[in-house]
């Protein structure tokens, strides 16, 4: 590969990077929202080497995870799940209250590994691609992204403060893009393309709408039983 050849390369990975990392990024601010200002900071960079460290085990792995069936099936409902859960009064809090905040924050991180861990995979096939087998290129892409997440998760982690009803809205994308993970496992995909290509275009804006519903309903649940209990203590 020429200079010209590798500056190419390197132009496309990063933008594959400022495109896909916001997705990681998005999942670090959205759990990290309920530990104390002091923990955030710790979250994220915890939740960034996370990130970092699942890309770069995919990257050695990523031929064999593509063949297993079923497995983007699997992450994408453990994302549907997370994404309901991150619209949640915290169990985290109640934990740090009687446990300490580093039950908050060991939480939060796991959260973020399983997160990463299904969304992670997209990425590194991009950066693969477009690294045209270039160990180096590979590297350098992988390294990249860790300031765009730090950055990224910092400037959500901001912005839902000013405005929280901002977590409904990264809650819905979190869903959007587990039901594109799902249409895309091996088991189903030709099938669905072939089928019944219209779920390729409906299915993730449904999924959204689900999962910011669900995560609302059971959000107000949780806060009616809460307030009952604190009026009612007996």
């Amino acid at each position: 590969m020429d200079t010209s050849d590798f500056m190419i390369a390197l132009l496309q990975i990063i933008w594959i990077d400022i495109l896909l990392s916001g997705d990681n990024a998005l999942v670090i601010a959205l759990a990290c929202r309920s530990l104390p200002p002091k923990q955030q900071k710790i979250g994220v960079f915890l939740g960034t080497g996370a990130a970092i460290v699942l890309r770069v085990l995919f990257a050695v792995i990523i031929a064999y995870l593509l063949a297993i069936p079923y497995l983007k099936i699997i992450g994408g409902a453990l994302l549907f799940w997370i994404a309901v859960k991150l619209m949640l009064p915290t169990e985290e809090e109640e934990q740090a209250e009687h446990a300490g905040t580093s039950a908050g924050l060991w939480g939060v991180v796991r959260t973020i590994v399983i997160a990463d861990a299904v969304m992670s995979l997209d990425n590194v096939i991009a950066i693969a691609a477009a690294s045209h087998g270039n160990t180096v290129l590979l590297i350098l892409g992988l390294a990249i992204s860790i300031p765009l997440i730090v950055f990224g998760s910092t400037l959500i982690l901001k912005a839902i403060e000013r405005l929280p009803a901002l977590v409904y809205a990264g809650a819905g994308l979190l869903g959007y893009i587990a039901a594109e993970v799902i249409l895309t496992d091996p088991s189903i995909h030709s099938h669905v393309t072939e089928s019944l290509p219209v779920l390729t275009g409906t299915a993730p804006f449904v999924a959204a709408l689900g999962v910011m519903t669900a995560g609302y309903l059971m959000a107000r649940s949780i806060n009616r039983r809460r307030a009952v209990v604190e009026t009612d203590p007996a």
